[in-house]
């Protein structure tokens, strides 16, 4: 049975991968990595698990000649993205990359491809502009169409109103500057680029590692916006304050539950046994040894975690504290 479809199938139509040992059925396969490259979502996982798919496998699944050309193409540009010096032709309908390593004092640039020759600046990635700086380019394409500069000031304002929605919903990529459009309500924060795989936050715009969200810079895992300056120096003066007090209670409250809590549970455990347990064969006297001697093991074993525990997490988190956000604070 294909765990996708859940459809009786013969042997021969589940594909071996050589990426993992996961099965699925070859019209499962197809229909989904027809859906992946369409939406550039590339390298392209496995169904199953992150094991990203070899591209023999890719190539041997998708029928179509121009999906194929499209995989390569995407991957290609996943790779080219990743080149802090590789330039991307800002002209309509181009999309020739250009190599443009220890381009910085010679910013000057010049698209390749054959009958395109478009100049553009190393810096802000825009035509080339020889008579002045680089212009701030801009976040969002504009709403307001020409022909709206001619309607009435009501409508504009209402224009106007979309645009700002608008622009609150659509934001580019860090790193690519690739345009990523999501509903701005509140939902999480952490986002994926489907072009270079960049991870980075919605509030800030910058890229993001696993402890970002729970560094004091305001940015929240879901919210709409980060907290204010206010809010933020309030929080961090809250927890320099309180952390002593916080910590001390945690770790009065966890030292006797791991110590008490591990060989109740591991007696509990031991006398209830489990699937394929082997209890009903055991006679009294066995089993009533068998659960001492767990709980006897467990009050030894349950000191030395519940010192690691503590001996670790307690100064983690003052580290944290007086690290990390004394620092944010004293900036």
């Amino acid at each position: 049975e294909c765990p996708l479809c859940l459809l009786p199938q013969p042997p021969e139509a589940f594909p071996t991968l050589a990426s993992c040992t996961h099965r699925s059925c070859w019209a499962c396969l197809e229909q989904y990595l027809r859906l992946a490259v369409s939406e550039s979502r590339v390298p392209v996982s496995c169904p199953h698990c992150p094991a990203a798919l070899q591209p023999a496998d890719v190539h041997r699944l998708l029928p179509e000649p121009a999906l194929r050309d499209k995989y390569e193409e995407f991957m290609l540009r996943r790779l080219l993205v990743a080149d802090p010096g590789t330039r991307w032709c800002p002209a309509p309908d181009c999309s020739y990359a250009v190599f443009a390593h220890g381009c910085a004092e010679c910013p000057r640039l010049t698209c390749g491809r054959e009958g395109c020759g478009t100049e553009f600046c190393y810096h802000c990635r825009q035509p080339w502009h020889p008579d002045g700086p680089c212009a701030p380019v801009p976040l969002v394409p504009s709403v307001v169409t020409p022909t709206a500069q001619l309607a009435q000031p009501e409508e504009l304002a209402h224009g106007e109103t979309l645009a700002q929605a608008e622009a609150e919903d659509i934001k580019v990529c860090p790193r690519c500057s690739a345009f990523i459009m999501k509903i701005n309500d509140g939902s999480c924060n952490r986002m994926n680029c489907t072009v270079c795989g960049c991870l980075f936050c919605w509030l800030c715009l910058r890229e993001i590692s696993d402890v970002h969200f729970l560094s004091p810079s305001g940015c929240t895992f879901w919210g709409k916006r980060p907290w204010s300056r206010t809010r933020r120096i309030l929080w961090q003066l809250g927890m320099v304050l309180g952390a002593p007090m916080v910590i001390s209670l945690a770790a009065g409250v966890a030292v006797p539950v791991i110590t008490i809590g591990i060989p109740i549970y591991m007696g509990r455990k031991v006398l209830a046994g489990g699937p394929g347990s082997r209890r009903s064969s055991l006679s009294g006297c066995q089993q009533c040894l068998s659960v001492t001697s767990s709980v006897l093991l467990s009050l030894f074993v349950s000191p030395i975690i519940t010192a690691l525990t503590v001996g670790v997490g307690v100064p983690l988190m003052l580290t944290y504290v007086y690290g990390t956000v004394m620092l944010s604070l004293c900036r």
